[in-house]
């Protein structure tokens, strides 16, 4: 009802707008030229606002450039990285080109060739030159610009195995993510959505012995400097994996295994340390201050200090609980990983201690129910 009611005030209030231009023409005196044919002075008036649009155009461009850079991702923390932000940009100037010069040459045109009275437009009916040069020069851009996009693409979709990457599975479902590494062996054990009961949350399957020695975390370490090869599955629906830092996405599809790898270049550490993040938590920091301020006031608990981690995150819409959909990525040193995995319970031990645990529950449920039926027959005496 409230929709209805909305939509009824709009169309009246645009037939009041259009009944009041009606009187407006009315009011005017009868020396006020009424031609629908555009005079030279409306011609001339819409050049100057061409211009004064291109113009306006170009600055507000030149500051959104300049404002919103500190809203850019920093240095790639990826080998490959580079690369994706050297076509980013390469594609970004030619835009920028382009729209500088056709626009620019439009809106003056717009204004050097207005009507005026005597002057007659010159015109080519087809010009077979012309044409082919603005059709050749886009096409010669557009085809570097793929071929470089695929080499790069390439670099990120084919691992070589030679340099012995990590295997890594990350495991999507509504709202959380779950890491498995391949461990000591380097190769995953199968899993199945069939599988999964329990602790088993992964469906990996018990009876694959290459299974046993994975290592299931909810949290993603990565040793900097070794390649790593990450495979995806999702357990419900259409997810989307987001290394935003290492310049890396890949859908993340129920029924199939998709992959891609990358090199990560620069440790947590070091992301924190450099002179753009150190820049940005600051700024954070001081507006959790002001706000922190305003919370005490009103006797709530204040903000936490911010510190930048390495994130992973969902990039589709995949349920209410998208947003929280994160898991965090640590980079650091060969020996930091290695300890920190060793420190890490495998697949086979959370099974074995599993299975120990419900050894014991049968024994725990007979005597509870003996202890229930000696009570029941206490109370039918009773009764």
């Amino acid at each position: 009802m409230t929709v209805f009611l909305i939509i009824i005030v709009i169309a009246l209030f645009a037939v009041t707008v259009w009944q009041m231009s009606k009187i407006f023409d009315l009011s005017r005196g009868t020396h006020t030229d009424s031609s629908q044919v555009a005079s030279e002075r409306d011609n001339k008036i819409n050049g100057y606002l061409m211009l004064m649009f291109v113009i306006f155009l170009y600055v507000i461009s030149i500051y959104c450039f300049w404002f919103y850079s500190k809203f850019y991702l920093p240095e790639a923390a990826s080998e490959h990285g580079s690369e994706v932000d050297t076509l980013m940009f390469i594609s970004i100037g030619l835009i920028m080109f382009v729209q500088v010069l056709t626009q620019g040459l439009l809106h003056w045109f717009a204004y050097k060739y207005r009507g005026e009275k005597g002057k007659k437009a010159l015109f080519f009916a087809d010009n077979d030159k012309l044409e082919f040069i603005w059709t050749i020069i886009p096409v010669i851009v557009l085809a570097g610009l793929i071929i470089y996009g695929l080499f790069t693409w390439s670099d990120i979709m084919n691992i070589n195995e030679e340099e012995d990457p990590l295997v890594v599975e990350v495991y999507a479902y509504q709202f959380a993510w779950r890491a498995r590494y391949s461990g000591d062996d380097n190769t995953l054990g199968k899993a199945n959505v069939r599988f999964i009961q329990g602790v088993n949350q992964l469906g990996v399957d018990e009876s694959d012995s290459y299974g046993s020695d994975d290592v299931i975390t909810t949290e993603l370490h990565l040793p900097v400097g070794r390649p790593v090869l990450f495979k995806f599955r999702s357990q419900d629906v259409l997810h989307s994996a987001y290394f935003p830092h290492f310049r890396a996405q890949m859908n993340v599809v129920p029924g199939m295994i998709t992959q891609f790898g990358f090199t990560p270049s620069l440790t947590s550490e070091e992301m924190r340390e450099s002179e753009y993040m150190v820049e940005k938590v600051g700024r954070i920091n001081g507006i959790r201050k002001d706000k922190s301020k305003e919370l005490m006031a009103a006797g709530e608990v204040p903000l936490d200090s911010y510190e930048f981690e390495y994130f992973l995150l969902c990039n589709k819409i995949c349920g209410q609980g998208h947003y929280n959909m994160q898991m965090k990525i640590v980079v650091e040193s060969e020996e930091d990983y290695n300890a920190w995995i060793k420190e890490q319970q495998t697949f086979g031990e959370t099974m074995a201690a599993q299975k120990e645990t419900k050894e014991d529950v049968p024994v725990d449920l007979e005597e509870a129910a003996m202890e229930a039926e000696e009570v029941a027959v206490v109370d039918n005496k009773n009764n």
